[in-house]
C-alpha cells in the first residue's frame, strides 16, 4: 500500500504559478468511462497529492471496472429466477449415511491426502471489527483452556491430518506430501496475518507449505455509478468479497502453482469457524467418489426465519446455487415438505466447500467474463462525509452456478459449525458460544473413549478441550482417556 502524501499545497518552492493540468491522456480515459470527476479537486492538491492521484488512477483497470459496474447495475433489482428445492439425490444426509460409506470415504480421502492431491484454501480477509478487534479474525482467541487462536487450531488440525495420512500408509511405502495451505488475506489484514504466523513460528508447520495472497479491492461507487472519492486525491475502495478469491488465485498465478504441486482438490473454508474440520478426509472421499466438480457441507436450517443462505436449484434441472436469506420470499422459506415434515428449503450454506482444480480454473474465467457483482448499499467514507453508495462484492458461492455437477453433504452443527462473528453479549455466534460448542463436543469424545469428567459448574456450561495435535475427530483417544478423570475445563494434550 502506498503511503499517503502530505497536505502541503506548494507546487514548487516559492512559486505561485498555477499547477500543471492532469495528464490529458488519463483525463480522456476517465471521460471514456464517465469517471472524470476523479480529477475535480486537482487544482487544490499539492504536487505530491497530484502524483498520488495519478498513480492511483493509472493502477486501475478502468475497462474491467467499467464492465463490472455496468453489468452489476444492469442485474441489480431484477426479479430473481425461479427456484426449486435441491433434489434429494444431490444430498448425502446424516441419517442415510452408512458406516461402511463413511469408512470408505475416510480411507479414500486419506489416500488422496497422502499423495499430495489436496490443498486447503482459507478465506481470511476480514478484520475482527464486530469482535471488538482490529486484528485479523484468525488471530482471535475464543477463550479455550489452551488460549489458542483460530489460526493455531486450524494449523494443528492440518498437522494432525498429515500424521493420520502417514499412519494410513503401509509401512515403507513412502512419505506423505505436506498439505499446502493457501491463505487469502486482504490489504487490511495481509501484513498482520503474515507477522502473526512468523511470530508464532507458523504453529509448527513448515514455512514453505504456507502461501499468503491478498484479495483485490474495487472502487466504491455512487448510485449513478461514479467513483466515490475518499479524499480529494484518493478513490474510496473496498475488498471485493470472499468471492474475490477466484480472481486473486488467477492473477497471482496460484492456480498454476497448485497444478505444479500435483494438487487436484481444494478444500475451501472461512476463518471464523472454531469447529472447522480442515481438509476433512471423509468429505474429500465423498467428493472423489461422487465425481463432481463442486461440493458443499450443509446444515439443516433451524427455523424458517434463520438468517442463513440456503442452497436451491435454479429452475427444474438448473444449476445448484445459494440464495441469501434476504432474497428468499418468506412464503417459500416457510414451505414444508409434506413427505418429510421438514422445510423444503432447508440446506444452509456454512462456507465449507470442495472444488476440483479444473473447476477453479473454469470458474475464475467465467466470473471475470460475466463481471456480475453483488451491490452492497453502504455508508462510504468520502470527502462529503458518509456517502450512501455501493461496494461491489462477489461471494464464494457465486461459483456454484458454473459447476457442471454439485453435491451436498450434511453435517451436524454441534460437530462442525461454531461461528465466531459477534462480540460476547450478542445473541448468537459469539466467542463464548463457539467455545462452548468446542468444549461440549470434546467432552463427548472423552466420555466415548472411556474417560470421566468432574466439574465445579453445570456441565452444560463447560467441558474439555482436546488438542488438535492429539485427535482430529475423536479418534485414538482411548489410550489417553480410558479410566481417567478430567476436571473441566481443561486441555487434553500429549
Amino acid at each position: 500500500m502506498r503511503e499517503e502524501p502530505t497536505t502541503d499545497n506548494n507546487h514548487s518552492n516559492g512559486s505561485s504559478s498555477p499547477p500543471p493540468p492532469p495528464p490529458q491522456a488519463l483525463v480522456e480515459r476517465l471521460k471514456d468511462y464517465g469517471q472524470e470527476d476523479a480529477f475535480a479537486f486537482w487544482d487544490q492538491l499539492s504536487a505530491d497529492q497530484q502524483n498520488f492521484l495519478v498513480q492511483e488512477i493509472e493502477s486501475l483497470d478502468l475497462q474491467r471496472i467499467d464492465r463490472m459496474i455496468r453489468c452489476s447495475f444492469q442485474s441489480y433489482g431484477l426479479p430473481p429466477a425461479s427456484i426449486e428445492p435441491v433434489p434429494e439425490d444431490f444430498v448425502s444426509t446424516v441419517e442415510d449415511r452408512k458406516i461402511e460409506d463413511r469408512e470408505k470415504w475416510w480411507n479414500m480421502g486419506l489416500k488422496a491426502i497422502s499423495n499430495g492431491k489436496l490443498a486447503v484454501l482459507l478465506l481470511s480477509g476480514g478484520q475482527g471489527t464486530r469482535l471488538g478487534s482490529s486484528a485479523p479474525k484468525g488471530c482471535f482467541n475464543i477463550g479455550l483452556p489452551s488460549g489458542k487462536s483460530l489460526f493455531q487450531l486450524q494449523a494443528e488440525r492440518i498437522m494432525c491430518l498429515q500424521r493420520l495420512a502417514a499412519q494410513s500408509l503401509a509401512e515403507g511405502s513412502g512419505n506423505v506430501v505436506p498439505i499446502h495451505w493457501y491463505i487469502m488475506t486482504s490489504p487490511f489484514t495481509d501484513k498482520a496475518t503474515r507477522d502473526f504466523f512468523k511470530n508464532n513460528k507458523y504453529f509448527g508447520l513448515d514455512t514453505d507449505q504456507v502461501t499468503f495472497f491478498s484479495q483485490g479491492t474495487i472502487p466504491c461507487v455512487s448510485k449513478d455509478g461514479r467513483f466515490i472519492m475518499e479524499t480529494p486525491f484518493q478513490v474510496a475502495k473496498a475488498p471485493d468479497g470472499n468471492g474475490g478469491v477466484y480472481s486473486a488465485l488467477k492473477y497471482s498465478r496460484l492456480l498454476e502453482d497448485m497444478s505444479t504441486r500435483g494438487v487436484k482438490y481444494l478444500d475451501c473454508y472461512g476463518v471464523d469457524n472454531a469447529l472447522v474440520r480442515v481438509g476433512d478426509p471423509t468429505f474429500l472421499g465423498y467428493f472423489i467418489d461422487k465425481g463432481v466438480a463442486s461440493a458443499a457441507k450443509v446444515v439443516r436450517k433451524a427455523y424458517p426465519q434463520e438468517k442463513v443462505g440456503v442452497f436451491v436449484q435454479r429452475g427444474k434441472g438448473g444449476p445448484v446455487t445459494v440464495v441469501e436469506y434476504s432474497e428468499l420470499d418468506q412464503s417459500l422459506a416457510s414451505e414444508i415438505n409434506q413427505r418429510t415434515g421438514r422445510l423444503r428449503y432447508c440446506w444452509s450454506n456454512v462456507c465449507l466447500h470442495m472444488f476440483t482444480l479444473d473447476f477453479l480454473n473454469q470458474v475464475a474465467s467465467g466470473l471475470e467474463k460475466d463481471s456480475i457483482y453483488h451491490l452492497a448499499e453502504k455508508k462510504i467514507p468520502s470527502i462529503h462525509g458518509q456517502t450512501v453508495g455501493y461496494k461491489l462484492e462477489q461471494f464464494i458461492f457465486d461459483a456454484f452456478p458454473y459447476a457442471p455437477s454439485t453435491a451436498l453433504y450434511e453435517v451436524l452443527r454441534e460437530e462442525e459449525f461454531a461461528p465466531v462473528k459477534n462480540v460476547n453479549g450478542s445473541n448468537f455466534d459469539t466467542p463464548d458460544s463457539a467455545r462452548l460448542l468446542v468444549l461440549r463436543l470434546h467432552a463427548r469424545w472423552v466420555v466415548a473413549a472411556g474417560g470421566f469428567l468432574t466439574h465445579s459448574v453445570p456441565l452444560y456450561s463447560t467441558g474439555v478441550e482436546v488438542s488438535p495435535l492429539v485427535s482430529y475427530v475423536g479418534e485414538n483417544l482411548e489410550p489417553i482417556c480410558r479410566g481417567r478423570t478430567f476436571h473441566a475445563p481443561c486441555e487434553i494434550t500429549f
